[in-house]
C-alpha cells in the first residue's frame, strides 16, 4: 500500500472548518434551535435500528456540509475500499485489517474465498466448543460439567469479551458462570478461584503468542491451582487456549481439541468477533452469538455503501474531528443509560485510545494536528451524581455520548422510563444551560434578599452549548451490541483517516512490555546487579525494604 498521505490539514477544507467553527462559537446551541425549527430532522439519522441525534453537536448545516468535504478530501471512500479488499492499510507491521471478514455471514467472500473459509471453519468449531461447554457434554476431568469459566487474558483478549458478557447477561440463562482474569497482581483471579471447585472449572487462556506476560502469569498460576486439587495429569480436562503458538499449549498442556485459531490480521482489540469471544459464545449461546456477528455485519454494509450524509460512523467520525480539531474538546464522555453496559466506557478506551493514539502519520512524518480523542464513563445516572457538575459547570469541556435504550434490558420499564427522563433532561440541560438572568428571575420569586440574589447568580449560571450525540435504539440485544461496536470501530477508523495515522499498530504498548520484562529480575532481587535505572534502583531499596 501506498502510504504517502494528505491528512486533513493538509486540505483546502480544513482552514474552512477553522472559519466555520470560529463563527459558531459565538453562537449558542440553543439559538441554533432557534433558528431552525427542523434542526432535529436535519440533524439526525437513523440506519439499521440505530437512531443518531446529533443536534445537540455545534454544528449546522454549512459546516456538516464542509466536513462531509473533508471525508473527500483525504480520501475515506479509497481508504474503506482498500479495507474491504483486504490491502495491508497496516503498513507498519505490514498486515490486512479484516476483522469485517470476522463477522461476515456465509457466501459473503470477504477477504476472498481463503479468508471465508477460514473464518467459517474456526467459527464451527468454536461454536461447537462453546456449545459443548454450555450444555454440559464437554466436561472435566472428573466427569462433571463446568459451573465456572474463568478467561484469562489481557486488552483486547479481555475488554471485549467481558463487556459482550456483562453487557448480554439478560442472554446468559444456563450457561456456567463466566470470569475474567487480567490483572497481573494477582488479587482478582484469587477472589475468583477463592470459592471455586476445581472440578468444575475451566480456564480459557487468550494470547495470540502465548508469551503475554500478564496472561502467562496468570494462567501459570490457575495451572498450578488446579495441578494442587486435582493432579497435573487433570490440567489438558481443564485448560482452553486461543493462540497460535503451537508449541507453548503442548508445553502449557492445553487440550488438543481445545485449541482457537487467531489471524495476524484481526488486531487484539478487533477481535472479539473471533475465537477470542468463545467465553461470550458460552455466556450467551450459538445463536444470540451469531446475532451479534450479524449485528456487526449490518454496520459493515451501512459504512460501506451509504453516501456520507447519511452514514452513521462517519457522521460520528467527523463529529469527533469536528470537537477535538476545530472546538478544543479532546475528550469524550460516554454515557449508557443501560447499567449492562458498564463496560463499554473501557471497552471503548482500548479501541480509540490504542487505535489512534499517534504521533506520526502512516508515511513516518510527524502528524500535523491533535491525534486522537481520551475516552472516559460510567453508566450514566451514576455519573449525574458523581462527575456532572463538571460537564456543567467545570472549567474543562468534553463533547459527550449519550447511549440510550428504549426498552428496559431487566425486564422493569417503569425505571427504565426515569432512565430514559433522566437522559434527555440532561442532554438539554447540557445544551441549553442556564442563563445569568434565568437564574436571577427565578431567585427573586423565591423572594430572596436581594444581596443574596446577587451572591448567588454566578454560582448558578450554566453555560450549555457543551455538544452530544444521543445514539438511541430499541434495545440492548446481542445485534444491538454487534450494532454499536462496529458503530465505533468504523468511527474510529474515520478518524484515523482524517488524521492520516495508522489505527492498527501499537508500537508504544510494545515499548512498555518490553521494559517491563527488563526490569523483572532487577524487581525479585533488587541487590543481585540487576542493570537498571539509577532511579529505578533507588525505588526498588525501599520495595524491598517495604516488601519485608
Amino acid at each position: 500500500m501506498n502510504v504517502t498521505t494528505s491528512p486533513g490539514p493538509a486540505s483546502g477544507v480544513w482552514g474552512k472548518l477553522q472559519t466555520q467553527a470560529a463563527r459558531l462559537a459565538a453562537l449558542p446551541v440553543r439559538e441554533l434551535f432557534e433558528r431552525d425549527p427542523r434542526r432535529f430532522a436535519r440533524l439526525s439519522r437513523t440506519a439499521e435500528g440505530l437512531l443518531m441525534d446529533f443536534s445537540r453537536q455545534r454544528l449546522d448545516a454549512s459546516a456538516l456540509a464542509e466536513l462531509l468535504q473533508l471525508a473527500e478530501a483525504v480520501g475515506l471512500r479509497e481508504r474503506i475500499d482498500a479495507m474491504w479488499r483486504g490491502e495491508h492499510i497496516n503498513p507498519t507491521e505490514d498486515r490486512a485489517v479484516l476483522h469485517i471478514a470476522l463477522r461476515q455471514p456465509p457466501g459473503a467472500a470477504l477477504g476472498g474465498a481463503a479468508v471465508e473459509k477460514l473464518v467459517m471453519d474456526e467459527r464451527a468449531h468454536m461454536l461447537d466448543f462453546a456449545a459443548g461447554v454450555r450444555g454440559g457434554t464437554i466436561r472435566g476431568s472428573a466427569g462433571a460439567p463446568f459451573t465456572l469459566v474463568v478467561n484469562i487474558g489481557i486488552g483486547g483478549s479481555d475488554l471485549g469479551p467481558a463487556m459482550g458478557v456483562q453487557a448480554l447477561r439478560a442472554y446468559t440463562a444456563g450457561a456456567p458462570r463466566c470470569e475474567f482474569v487480567s490483572n497481573i497482581d494477582g488479587v482478582h483471579l484469587a477472589e475468583v478461584l477463592e470459592a471455586a471447585d476445581p472440578r468444575t472449572t475451566l480456564f480459557i487462556v487468550c494470547s495470540k503468542t502465548f508469551t503475554t506476560l500478564e496472561t502467562q502469569t496468570n494462567a501459570r498460576s490457575a495451572r498450578a491451582w488446579l495441578s494442587a486439587r486435582l493432579g497435573a495429569a487433570a490440567v489438558p480436562a481443564h485448560f482452553a487456549a486461543v493462540s497460535v503458538n503451537t508449541r507453548a499449549m503442548d508445553e502449557f498442556g492445553v487440550h488438543p481439541q481445545y485449541r482457537f485459531q487467531m489471524w495476524d490480521w484481526v488486531g487484539g482489540r478487533y477481535s472479539v468477533w473471533s475465537s477470542i469471544g468463545v467465553t461470550l459464545a458460552i455466556a450467551v449461546g450459538r445463536d444470540n452469538f451469531l446475532e451479534f456477528l450479524a449485528g456487526g455485519h449490518a454496520i459493515d454494509a451501512h459504512f460501506r455503501s451509504a453516501p456520507w450524509q447519511q452514514n452513521l460512523p462517519v457522521l460520528m467520525g467527523l463529529t469527533a474531528v469536528w470537537n477535538n480539531n476545530f472546538l478544543n474538546l479532546p475528550t469524550l464522555a460516554v454515557l449508557p443509560y443501560d447499567d449492562s453496559l458498564r463496560r463499554f466506557p473501557a471497552y471503548l478506551q482500548q479501541l480509540t485510545m490504542e487505535s489512534n493514539g499517534k504521533s506520526v502519520l502512516l508515511d513516518g512524518r510527524p502528524a500535523e494536528c491533535q491525534t486522537a480523542t481520551v475516552v472516559w464513563g460510567e453508566p450514566a445516572n451514576n455519573a449525574q451524581h458523581s462527575f456532572f457538575q463538571l460537564l456543567h459547570q467545570g472549567t474543562p469541556r468534553a463533547a459527550l455520548d449519550f447511549l440510550l435504550p428504549a426498552r428496559s434490558s431487566c425486564g422493569n420499564q417503569p425505571q427504565q422510563n426515569l432512565a430514559i427522563a433522566s437522559c434527555l433532561a440532561q442532554a438539554e440541560a447540557l445544551m441549553a444551560g442556564q442563563s445569568a438572568g434565568t437564574v436571577r428571575a427565578e431567585l427573586e420569586r423565591q423572594q430572596l434578599p436581594p444581596a443574596r440574589v446577587a451572591a448567588l447568580v454566578p454560582h448558578k449560571v450554566d453555560p450549555g452549548s457543551r455538544p452530544s450525540t444521543i445514539v438511541l435504539f430499541r434495545q440492548l440485544d446481542p445485534a444491538t451490541l454487534g450494532k454499536l461496536v462496529a458503530l465505533y470501530e468504523h468511527s474510529v477508523f474515520t478518524q484515523s483517516v482524517v488524521w492520516g495515522i495508522d489505527a492498527f499498530d501499537q508500537w508504544g504498548v510494545e515499548l512498555g512490555k518490553k521494559l517491563t520484562e527488563q526490569l523483572a529480575p532487577a524487581v525479585e532481587d533488587p541487590a543481585a546487579g540487576h542493570a537498571a535505572p539509577a532511579a529505578v534502583l533507588e525505588l526498588l531499596a525501599t520495595v524491598a525494604q517495604w516488601r519485608g
